[in-house]
C-alpha cells in the first residue's frame, strides 16, 4: 500500500497537488507561493478547468519546483468528490518518486478519509508473482495531525486493506483458489486479532450436520476440492446487536451439467466475490473495534462438471429441512446460500440477516455494471443500507419483493424449486432466499450484485478486474449502526 501521511512540513520530492474546488477554481491558488499566481491563473484560465470530481491537470515547471505541479477538481466538496480527487491523483502521479497534496487547513475529517480511500484504491494491483511497483512510494498531505485526521486515515487504511483482501480473493485464478485455499486465506488474515475467531466445516461436518445443499453443488469437484463452510465471528465486549453476514462461496462455476457457454464461464472465479466481501467486511470491522457482533459465513463450493455432479430433477433437503428440486444446476448460489441463511437463522439468531452473492445475469442486465440490486421488506435496514453505499461511493438500487411471483418458486415434490424459465430472474432468486429468513423476514437483506463484483476496465477508484463490492458498503453501514 502507499505510504499516506499528514505533514506540513514543504521539503518534499517529486509532484505536489493542490486540490480545486468546482464553482471557484482559482479559490485554490491561496495553497501556492503568491509569487507565481500569475502563472497558475493563467494556466487555470487556459485549461478551462472547473473543478469538477476528479479532473486533473498538470502543468510542466521543468527546472523549478514543484514540478510537476498537479490541478485536481474535488467538485463540491463532498465525499465522492474527495474520493475521485485521490484516485486521479494515484493514476496521474503513479510514475513521479513522491507526491505532496496541498489541502485547506479546515479539511474536515472525513473529506481526508475519502480522499486516502480513493489514493489507496486506485493504486491497487493484482499479481501472481513479484514485480517492479510503481515509482509513487510515498503521499504527504499537508494537514497537521490530530487525533480525529489520524482516526479517519486508520479508518480508510482498515476499509481499503480488507477490500484488497477481497479483491485479492476475487482475482485469484481458480486452478490455486478451492474452497480449502480460500478458507486457510481467511484463517491467516485474522490469525492474532483480537475478538476474531475462525471456524472451518469440512465436509464430514457437513454430512453429519445435514449441510447437504453445500454438498450437493461440491459433489462434482474433483479430489482435494470438496466444499467448506468458513464460520468468521466478531465478537467485542458489550455488544448488544448481532449481524449475520453470508456471502456465496462458489470458487469456479461450469454451470454443472447445464453447462455455460465459454463467455459465461471465463470470469467465474469472481462467483466466490459476496464471501470475499463479507469476510473483508468483518476484517474491517474488527480492525476498527466497532461495538457490534459480527458472524460471517462463507458457504464455498466448486461447481464442477463430473461423473457426481448434481442432475436436473434432483432433490436436496437444505440444514433446516427445506426441501428443493435442482431444475438449473447453474443456479446453484442460491443452493449453497440457502444452507447457510438456515443455520444462521436456527443456530446463530442474529438481530439482523443480510446475504451477497453474485448471483444472478439478471441484475446486470438491469442496472448495469455498477449498481447491485438490493432487496428486503425494511424500509429502515434498505434505507440505511442505500445511505451507507452512496457515502461510501457503491451504488445501489432497492427492487420489489413482488408476491405477485412467490408462487412461482414453489414445487410439485418439494417445497420449493431452484430455477424458472418466467424471467425476473434475480426477483425470483431473491424469494427463493427469503424462504430461509424464518423469523428473521423483516429484519433480512439481500443484494445481488454480481456485475458490479468485476470492473472491465480501471474506473475511478476500481483497478481492473474484481472490485470487492460490498466491503465498503457492509463497513460504513457497520459503523453507522455502531454509532
Amino acid at each position: 500500500m502507499l505510504d499516506i501521511r499528514l505533514a506540513t512540513s514543504r521539503t518534499s520530492s517529486g509532484a505536489v497537488a493542490v486540490v480545486v474546488p468546482s464553482g471557484d477554481p482559482f479559490s485554490a491558488l491561496d495553497l501556492l507561493n503568491p509569487a507565481d499566481l500569475a502563472e497558475y491563473e493563467a494556466f487555470l484560465e487556459d485549461v478551462e478547468h472547473s473543478g469538477s470530481a476528479g479532473t486533473v491537470h498538470k502543468l510542466p515547471r521543468p527546472g523549478r519546483k514543484p514540478s510537476p505541479l498537479l490541478f485536481v477538481g474535488i467538485g463540491d466538496g463532498d465525499e465522492a468528490g474527495w474520493r475521485a480527487a485521490g484516485a486521479a491523483l494515484t493514476k496521474s502521479a503513479r510514475a513521479e518518486s513522491g507526491l505532496r497534496i496541498l489541502v485547506p487547513h479546515d479539511t474536515a475529517p472525513a473529506a481526508l478519509r475519502a480522499l486516502a480511500e480513493g489514493l489507496w484504491l486506485a493504486s491497487y494491483r493484482f499479481r501472481l508473482a513479484d514485480a517492479e511497483p510503481d515509482p509513487l512510494r510515498r503521499v504527504t498531505i499537508a494537514l497537521e495531525a490530530s487525533d480525529e485526521r489520524t482516526a479517519a486515515l486508520e479508518q480508510a487504511r482498515a476499509v481499503v486493506t480488507a477490500t484488497t483482501l477481497a479483491r485479492d480473493l476475487t482475482n485469484m485464478p481458480s486452478d490455486r483458489k478451492t474452497p480449502a485455499w480460500f478458507a486457510k486465506q481467511v484463517t491467516k488474515a485474522a490469525a492474532g486479532v483480537a475478538g476474531l475467531t475462525v471456524e472451518v466445516r469440512e465436509p464430514e461436518y457437513l454430512r453429519e450436520h445435514g449441510f447437504n445443499a453445500i454438498l450437493t453443488v461440491g459433489q462434482g469437484a474433483a479430489a482435494g476440492r470438496g466444499p467448506r463452510l468458513v464460520e468468521l465471528s466478531w465478537k467485542p465486549r458489550g455488544a448488544k446487536l448481532h449481524v449475520v453476514l453470508i456471502g456465496k462461496g462458489i470458487t469456479f462455476d461450469t454451470g454443472g451439467v447445464c453447462i455455460k457457454p465459454l463467455a459465461g464461464m471465463k470470469l467465474m472465479r469472481k462467483d466466490m466475490g459476496g464471501a470475499a466481501a463479507v469476510i473483508g467486511a468483518t476484517l474491517a470491522a474488527a480492525a476498527m473495534r466497532l461495538p457490534v457482533r459480527i458472524t460471517a459465513l462463507a458457504p464455498l463450493a466448486e461447481n464442477a462438471l463430473g461423473g457426481d455432479s448434481m442432475r436436473p430433477g434432483d432433490v436436496v433437503t437444505h440444514y433446516g429441512g427445506i426441501t428443493s428440486e435442482i431444475l438449473n444446476t447453474d443456479a446453484e448460489g442460491r443452493l449453497v446460500l440457502g444452507d447457510a441463511m438456515a443455520y444462521a437463522v436456527r443456530r446463530l439468531r442474529p438481530d439482523v440477516l443480510i446475504d451477497l452473492a453474485t448471483l444472478t445475469g439478471a441484475q446486470g442486465v438491469a442496472l448495469g455494471k455498477r449498481t447491485a440490486a438490493m432487496y428486503s421488506h425494511s424500509d429502515t435496514l434498505a434505507g440505511d443500507l442505500a445511505a451507507a453505499a452512496e457515502a461510501c461511493g457503491e451504488s445501489v438500487w432497492r427492487m420489489p419483493l413482488s408476491e405477485d411471483y412467490a408462487q412461482e418458486i414453489r414445487g410439485e415434490l418439494t417445497d420449493i424449486i431452484n430455477s424458472t424459465d418466467i424471467g425476473a430472474g434475480s426477483l425470483l432468486a431473491a424469494l427463493y432466499l427469503r424462504e430461509f429468513t424464518g423469523p428473521l423476514r423483516e429484519h433480512w437483506a439481500h443484494f445481488d450484485m454480481s456485475s458490479p463484483a468485476w470492473a472491465d476496465s480501471a474506473d475511478g477508484e476500481l483497478a481492473k478486474g474484481a472490485t470487492g463490492w460490498g466491503v465498503r458498503t457492509l463497513t460504513r453501514w457497520l459503523e453507522t449502526t455502531a454509532a
